[in-house]
């Protein structure tokens, strides 16, 4: 079964709304009983809520204490006309749409109408899809319009918190325009250099730049490039004003850690980017000052990694380009190893910023220890290393270095009070094969690292050419998928569950899907993979649970014991968020804890127990279900089937599909038999025919799914199989000729 997903989609004004508020809510003002009564029947849908009253009073007195997606509204009424409701409306700055119905054949009624913000006019005698068409229009016009608000309130709440993070940044951030003047200073220019910051907008950035270092600063404080190419971790020495305030820091120069990048504009869509300037970021390095040192241990180098004490990357960069010059000269051959830590983010999110630092001192030691004399480990990223082995020989020499790396980190490093097992993916480029210069060699071997990624990590791989033609798709694809999310181009299908005891549909299983612009819906085994990888995973996981909760909210208003099964990724249980975004989605809709089951794979009972243990006791405190997928297809222990508090098992397809006629289901037998000693309910996947329906229940499992039933279809078509489908009459003939695959 497949893993679905923040968004990080949860509206500001959404957040507000409880479940019944998520209804439409029409109020319907005719003093015509029967009008009424018609209009309501027409209107009538699971997501509407429509009220009635019949005289101007009574509607301003249900305007005052509640408020409505939209007025149908006649203009004649016992007490004043309608234009009376929307003179209220407009002085009290309310958002209700309005249609108004008139049987008046002149103009002044629609055009008075129309002028205090109506959104439509109906003119008597109309027909029922009028109505409806008006309707939908309003009602579409208002979410657009709810929608706009809600993105201008995101803007302006990131655009506060943009600015309250900057001016209180502890490192300098500025902008250049394009001559290299400073446009923008945050407030600690002046507690780290003395400058008053209105004193330097419109300087050049030379003003504070120390002049044994301008040379090196001339091309990367006033940076130009973007991406990966831009600069990242330059130091450099600042002076400070020898005059200037009071409450700085010091005096003498101040070396700092420099990232910056270009800032390019367009006029419009069609034309090229034109550079405007510079966005730059400058770290203090603490306790270091010109010609003195950070400690005795480490004296501080302005080539040096400020964390490792490893060559910086332009000192790799200079060495990488010279052991090329001497290979091409020698006809040698030169490696470069592209290293990065697997899953170190979990490092720095259960165990602090602090120990992962030491965490990557002790990494980068371990990984000099395995080189020779004459080769070069930099650190490339915040958890990436990058090794030149030049003069090496063979190919060979460099996979024997490769080994002896994995080896040496199966150790386990000390992290606090406790021992951490770490492991890496490693690609390796070769000189001259694999690139003719530097750039080359060090894409190619990231390429081949991402190959090693998308492989299972811990391990290496040589580059490939062809690896560069799935490493450039797959970054497409990413990127894609990064786009899908805000494009709303994601969406859940949904198969039932059913109880044969029951006769009904008992639960429903989000299934997440991808309706890509050009290709079409896109299968999730395609793309899960890859956000699992991304690390954006997570985000999904939050968006299929909102989207989710949400529909079975609509759907329990009229089946009260239906439940919701959702997929988690491993990933998952590497945020510490994750009961609370569980939780979030759950008091949104006003849902019961029980009423949702989240389904994870049986390798998580087999991954690590420290970081997997509290997510899913949070889970059970809560009240979820905990379901185990794919049940019986690896080996984890019957113990941890109560460590974790698991609620249910579903049999795997591939059980089910062995089903025959005749003879005897060993597995299927155990599976049941675990489940009933366990306490622990059971669900079969993947039935698609009358005898294995049959099978299943003389062995005990009553709940199934598969497409016997239905295939996975859309919310709408999901609504009406909960009406229609009962297990007990024909099967599938109804649900196979509507169902959506």
């Amino acid at each position: 079964m497949v893993t679905p997903w923040e968004g990080p989609f949860f509206p500001l004004e959404a957040n507000r709304r409880t479940a019944s508020e998520s209804l439409v809510r029409i109020l319907v003002v005719d003093d015509e009983p029967s009008l009424t009564r018609s209009i309501g029947a027409l209107l009538q849908s699971n997501d509407r809520l429509i009220e009635d009253c019949g005289s101007v009073a009574e509607t301003l007195a249900r305007l005052n204490t509640s408020s409505f997606d939209l007025l149908i509204l006649d203009y004649r009424l016992p007490d004043a006309t309608g234009l009376a409701v929307l003179d209220w409306l407009l002085s009290h700055n309310r958002r209700e749409s309005v249609i108004m119905i008139s049987g008046e054949q002149s103009m002044d009624a629609a055009i008075g109408a129309l002028r205090r913000n109506a959104d439509d006019f109906l003119l008597k005698p109309y027909n029922a899809d009028q109505l409806r068409r008006a309707v939908s229009s309003a009602l579409l016009k208002r979410q657009l319009e709810r929608t706009n608000r809600l993105v201008q309130q995101r803007l302006q709440s990131s655009e506060q918190m943009h600015r309250y993070l900057v001016e209180n940044s502890l490192d300098l951030i500025y902008t250049l325009d394009a001559d290299g003047r400073f446009n923008y200073l945050n407030p600690r220019i002046e507690s780290l250099l003395g400058h008053r910051r209105n004193a330097l907008i419109g300087k050049h950035f030379s003003e504070i730049v120390h002049p044994e270092d301008l040379e090196r600063a001339r091309f990367s404080f006033n940076e130009r490039r973007t991406g990966s190419r831009s600069t990242h971790n330059l130091e450099l020495r600042l002076n400070r004003n020898p005059y200037g305030l009071d409450d700085s820091d010091g005096n003498g120069p101040v070396s700092v850690v420099l990232n910056a990048t270009g800032i390019y504009n367009r006029t419009d869509s069609r034309a090229s980017a034109h550079y405007a300037g510079t966005y730059g970021a400058a770290r203090c390095l603490p306790d270091v000052r010109s010609g003195e040192s950070t400690s005795v241990a480490h004296p501080y180098r302005p080539n040096q990694d400020p964390l490792t004490q490893l060559p910086n990357r332009d000192l790799f960069r200079d060495r990488l380009n010279l052991a090329i010059a001497q290979a091409k000269r020698r006809k040698s051959l030169i490696a470069v190893m592209f290293i990065d830590m697997d899953r170190f983010k979990q490092v720095n999110e259960i165990y602090g910023q602090g120990e992962g630092d030491a965490l990557l001192r002790s990494v980068a030691l371990r990984l000099k220890q395995c080189l020779r004399r004459g080769d070069t480990l930099t650190r490339h990223g915040s958890d990436e290393f990058v090794v030149l082995l030049p003069d090496i020989g063979t190919q060979a020499h460099a996979l024997a270095i490769a080994e002896k790396i994995l080896l040496a980190l199966r150790t386990p490093f000390p992290l606090g009070e406790n021992e951490l097992s770490t492991t890496i993916s490693m690609g390796i480029a070769l000189h001259p094969e694999d690139g003719a210069n530097a750039e080359d060699l060090i894409q190619h071997a990231s390429v081949a690292m991402h190959q090693v990624k998308g492989n299972g990590r811990n391990a290496y791989s040589l580059f490939s050419p062809d690896m560069h033609t799935t490493y450039r798709t797959r970054v497409g694809l990413e990127n894609e998928l990064r786009q899908a999310l805000i494009r709303n181009e994601l969406e859940l299908h949904y198969q039932p569950q059913i109880s044969l005891s029951r006769n009904c549909v008992t639960g429903m299983e989000a299934l997440l899907r991808w309706r890509h612009p050009s290709h079409g819906l896109v299968a999730p085994s395609r793309f899960i993979q890859l956000a699992e990888e991304a690390g954006f995973i997570h985000e999904i996981s939050k968006w299929v649970l909102e989207t989710g909760c949400a529909q079975l909210a609509t759907w329990r208003r009229r089946y009260p014991e239906l439940r919701l099964a959702a997929n988690l990724s491993s990933r998952d249980f590497d945020h510490t968020d994750l009961g609370e975004t569980v939780s979030r989605a759950l008091v949104r809709h006003s849902l019961p804890a029980d009423s949702l089951e989240l389904e994870v794979t049986e390798w998580l009972l087999l991954e690590d127990a420290e970081r997997v243990r509290p997510r899913m006791q949070g889970l059970r405190d809560l009240g979820v279900g905990i379901v185990i997928d794919n049940f019986g297809t690896t080996c984890s222990s019957l113990s941890s089937l109560q460590r974790y508090g698991i609620t249910r098992l579903k049999i795997d397809r591939s059980y089910v599909k062995q089903i025959k006629t005749t003879g005897t289901h060993p597995i299927i037998s155990a599976i049941a038999g675990i489940a009933h000693n366990f306490d622990i309910q059971l669900t079969a996947e993947g039935v698609e025919r009358d005898d294995q329906r049959n099978a299943l229940a003389n062995l005990g499992c009553d709940e199934m799914q598969g497409f016997l039933f239905s295939r996975p279809v859309d919310a709408l078509e999901a609504t009406r199989i909960l009406q229609d489908l009962r297990p007990s009459s024909t099967v599938g003939r109804l649900t196979h000729s509507t169902a959506i695959s």
